[in-house]
Parts: C-alpha cells; structure tokens; sequence
C-alpha cells in the first residue's frame, strides 16, 4: 500500500523539490444504503484502508500543475484565472478541475498548486476512487489556501463538483465518509439533514470486497435513469422525497405507481429501513441478522432497482456458498465492481482462496480481493 514516502519520492522526483504537504483521502465501502443519498434517506459506508494520495506544493502564479502517477505521470494543467474548462485528453484531471471549479464558485481564493496525485482505490470498482481524489484536492486547497473548511462543507463542495462539474448526479455519501470517516467505525449518515453518528463494528468478522473487474462508468449508466425514477416516484407519491415514505404507506399505496417506478421506490423504502435494522444489529453484536440483512439488500438491488449484472450475481453467490460468510451484496452504485463481504475472522483466508478459485473457474478472471479495515477520514498527514 501506499505511504507518504512514497509520494513525497515521486513528488521530489518530478518537480525537483520535495513537497511542502501531503494529504491522504480514503476510498470506501458501503455496508448498506445503496441509492438511498439521493433520497434523503440513510446509509452506512466505512472508510477502508486504501487511498488518494497528493504530494503538493504551492506556486508563485495561479497555475494548477497536476502529474498522475496512476496514468504514466500523465500531466495536465489549467489556470485559476478565467473560465476553468474539462481536459479531453486527461479526464482523470476533471476532478481536480472540478473541484476547483466548486471551491471558486463559493467564494473561496485559491492558490496555484504543484501536484503529484497516486492512490490504490482500485478504479471504477465502486469504491469510490473519484470522491477521494476529490475529497483530497479540497484538503489541499483548503490547507495551502487556509479557507477553514470543515468536514461537511469540503464534502458539499465536493458533491457539487461530481454533479455540476463531471455531470454524474451523486449523492453525498461517499463524499462524506471520506471526509468524516472515524478509524474502526462506520458512519450512519442521515442524508436529508446529513446528520451522522459513527457505529461500532460487531467484533468477530471483518469485511472482504471481492473486485469482479467489470468496470462501468457511471455517466454512461443508468445511474442517473435511477435517480429520475425516483424523483417521478416521490413526485406521484407527493412527498419531496421518497425517505418520506414509510413501507407501510407504500405498500398501501405501490398499486397507484406504474411498475417499473414502483419497483424503484420499493427497493429505496425496504433499504432504508434495512439500513436502522442493520445498526440495530451491530450494536447488539448480532452478525447473523447483519449478513442476512445484507443478503436481502443485494436481491433488492437486482429484482427492484435493476443495477446488478451477472458478474456479481455470481460473486455474491460463491461468496455466500462460503463457510464464515454471514451475507454478501453489491456495493456502489452497481452494474459491475465489487462485493462486500461480511465474514467471520477465522475464515477470511480460506473466503478469499475459495471465492478466487470459484469466481475464475467460471468467468477465467482472477478477481482481486481486499481484505478491509475502516480507517480514518481525510486530512494531512505531513
């Protein structure tokens, strides 16, 4: 895994010059809560330890200068004066634009930065590479422009970025919890009021994404179809949004809905309260309702919202055929990435050994698998 001396090498060796700070923003996990953000309802990620990393160091003009180490040191650049514009030919920079963009449109001063960007949150895996890359440009900004930003609001401007600046309709989630995440804890995050309260991790188990290398980008998707059926729903149910909507209410009243927005908000109201139960259940220590719950958020996500694949469908299943697996389901926003795991400690090297095997007997990929940890949110760490 990556290190600060590792970034502050490769920083030293392209600018000539060590850097003067370094962030780290975390990728993450979600347990359960999937598509419930951008309802206004609940979720529950966890920071896992894998990262962004920016190496940084401020310049005299108002020039951005950036290097991806995780693109053959591809480099790109733009101006804080005057309109800032996409990169066609490095879209991986947009985020950096765009957040720029986001900080610049609240108000903020920014300075030109030098800047070596490297991290190990596996691509377009659904663990959030983007919102990390993103969280950790505002860290740097906000450290070398001392705009004292707080957590929420470098998660907000963040969230803005991906939405106006990249075009992807995202909620808030995994902007947050890399922002706001707390070490060997995960976050319940109430996403109309973005309250939040850290949640101890029942003991005994540890999470296991498994990565089926199907890749999907979420603004070719259908990510956003998603969202618009859910406004439409909330729209005919006549609440703001669908977290409004208790699941007694809407079983009343699911027959009034054409049936593919129906099959859309039942997945968002039964997820929701899937979400509290699964709390409900960590703080009591009980892994079995855990994974059950997980297992029944999976189903929910491939019969009613229609965002799995078949490379996950599969790798939830060899996962569940384990020994020491409680549940297993999608996580992110679907149509490929990656499973998370609930399994029992003693179990996780035979787990991954045997989904592995599995998983390539029958597709011929070897599927990477991480072993997670929830680590702490974003910040400098020198």
């Amino acid at each position: 895994m990556l290190n600060p001396q590792t970034i502050e090498h490769a920083f030293t060796q392209t600018f000539g010059a060590p850097p003067t700070r370094i962030a780290r923003a975390p990728g993450r996990v979600n347990l359960i809560g999937e598509h419930t953000d951008y309802n206004a309802g609940f979720v529950l990620p966890m920071a896992i330890d894998r990262a962004v990393w920016i190496a940084a160091r401020a310049r005299a003009d108002r020039t951005v200068q950036m290097v991806a180490r995780d693109f053959a040191d591809a480099r790109s650049e733009f101006s804080l004066e005057g309109e800032i514009a996409h990169d066609p030919a490095n879209a991986w920079s947009d985020y950096v634009r765009a957040v720029a963009w986001a900080l610049r449109a609240r108000g903020y001063d920014l300075p030109g930065l030098e800047l070596v960007i490297q991290g190990d949150v596996p691509l377009a895996s659904g663990l959030s590479s983007s919102a990390a890359l993103e969280v950790c440009v505002a860290v740097i900004f906000n450290a070398f422009g001392n705009l004292g930003l707080d957590g929420v609001t470098i998660a907000r401007a963040c969230q803005q970025a991906e939405n106006e600046f990249i075009g992807v309709k995202s909620g808030i989630m995994d902007q947050f919890i890399s922002a706001l995440a707390c070490q060997d804890h995960a976050l319940l995050i109430d996403c109309r009021d973005l309250t939040y309260r850290a949640v101890a991790l029942p003991r005994g188990a540890t999470f296991v994404v498994c990565d089926t290398l199907k890749r999907r980008g979420l603004v070719s998707s259908e990510y956003n179809a998603r969202r618009n059926d859910c406004e439409q729903a909330a729209q005919k149910l006549g609440v703001t949004a669908l977290r409004e909507i208790t699941l007694e209410e809407f079983t009343r009243r699911a027959n009034s809905l054409p049936a593919q927005i129906a099959q859309r908000a039942r997945h968002v109201v039964t997820e929701n309260a899937r979400v509290l139960a699964v709390v409900a259940a960590a703080e009591r220590g009980d892994l079995g309702l855990f994974g059950t719950l997980m297992n029944a958020s999976h189903d929910s996500l491939r019969d009613d919202y229609a965002v799995s694949c078949a490379e996950l469908d599969l790798m939830v299943a060899c996962a569940r055929a384990q020994a020491g697996c409680f549940g297993a389901r999608l996580t992110g926003a679907g149509f490929g990435g990656c499973a998370v795991c609930l399994v029992a400690d003693e179990s996780v090297d035979a787990f991954t050994e045997h989904v592995a095997r599995e998983y390539s007997a029958q597709t011929g990929i070897q599927p990477p698998i991480y072993v997670c940890h929830a680590t702490a949110g974003a910040g400098i760490v020198t």
